[in-house]
């Protein structure tokens, strides 16, 4: 009986020791086949990480606020005749446009018993018959008044601006002449220019917001008061600075930067011929996922903006896709 324990015991080892042998000479056996087979050593695998590229552009980004408002008649004026009396005709309609002195409407004083001439009232300003409160047979009085005229901007379209109300966190931005960029849903596809032509000297206490007023150009009198219209006022310019597109930039481990595509001389394990360069940068300001350069980035530079997150300096990238620039403007 103690023959056998010592028997198992020392079988064990042995059966140990003959599958190591057996797994050593199967190892071996394949990397023999595997170095036979091409004839030489086999050669590591090489990483090739997809992206997608576009090109650092040279032109300029615009800082701006966005507002919304209703387009209002910039001047209105109305008109009334020197003498009380009864309507006896109208000389217009609304939507006419009057030129400064044209008659607007004929006012008969005379009454009972005694005969007058009658008067004429006259536009006190060129613009557009926007109302018209009187009517034909109407008694009125010199206070009453008979057409509501809107004035005739510079361009010769119509005198409309927008009334806007900004936040007090950005009233430092705002300043007489600013440009604006205008929108309107009546008019798709379509902008319109202004600027800023007032701004309120107080704020509004419970608001607080500051009311500024923002002229419109209406060429083809395309604008109507009472227009819903969406605003931007453009707070900052900048030219000739290269801007890419927000999603290239990378910031890890208190660095920031971009990797651009650098072409590399095709290997066998680098067919594609582009590597990734990592570029320390300096980031200006971010306007629409549009990111401006301050330095550390050419023009025309390839710049990695998809498949980036996982590459190190001099990694081998396959261009999957060059994304169209970004507009120099």
């Amino acid at each position: 009986m103690k023959m056998k324990k010592m028997i198992v015991k020392t079988a064990i080892p042995a059966v140990c020791i003959i599958a190591a042998a057996l797994l050593v000479m199967v190892f071996a056996g394949c990397s023999k086949s595997d170095e036979t087979a091409s004839g030489g050593p086999a050669a590591p695998a090489v990483s090739i990480f997809a992206v997608n590229t576009t090109t650092a552009v040279q032109g300029q980004i615009r800082d701006y606020l966005a507002l919304s408002g209703d387009i209002v008649a910039g001047s209105t004026v109305d008109t009334y005749s020197d003498a009380a009396g009864k309507v006896t005709r109208l000389y217009v309609s609304v939507g006419d446009r009057v030129s400064k002195g044209d008659a607007v409407a004929a006012v008969d004083p005379s009454r009972p018993g005694m005969t007058f001439k009658e008067g004429i009232a006259r536009a006190p300003i060129s613009g557009v018959v926007t109302a018209l409160p009187a009517q034909v047979g109407m008694t009125i009085s010199q206070a009453v008044p008979l057409a509501r005229i809107s004035g005739i901007g510079s361009a010769g379209g119509d005198a409309l601006e927008i009334k806007l109300y900004v936040a007090e966190r950005f009233i430092s931005k705002m300043a007489l002449h600013l440009p604006c960029q205008i929108t309107l849903d009546a008019w798709p596809g379509e902008t319109f220019r202004g600027s800023i032509t007032e701004v309120a000297p107080t704020v509004d206490p419970v608001s607080r917001t500051m009311e500024v007023k923002v002229n419109v150009e209406n060429p083809g009198s395309k604008l109507k008061a009472g227009m819903f219209a969406k605003v931007r006022i453009i707070t900052e310019q900048k030219q000739n600075i290269v801007k890419i597109p927000s999603s290239a930039l990378i910031q890890r481990f208190g660095e920031t930067y971009v990797f651009v595509a650098e072409s590399a001389p095709a290997t066998a394990g680098n067919e594609s011929g582009f590597v990734a360069r990592r570029r320390i940068v300096t980031p200006g300001i971010l306007i629409d996922n549009v990111l401006e350069i301050q330095d550390g980035l050419k023009p025309d530079e390839e710049v990695i903006i998809r498949g980036q997150t996982l590459l190190d300096d001099g990694a081998r990238i396959n261009i999957i896709d060059r994304v169209t620039p970004l507009s120099a403007n």
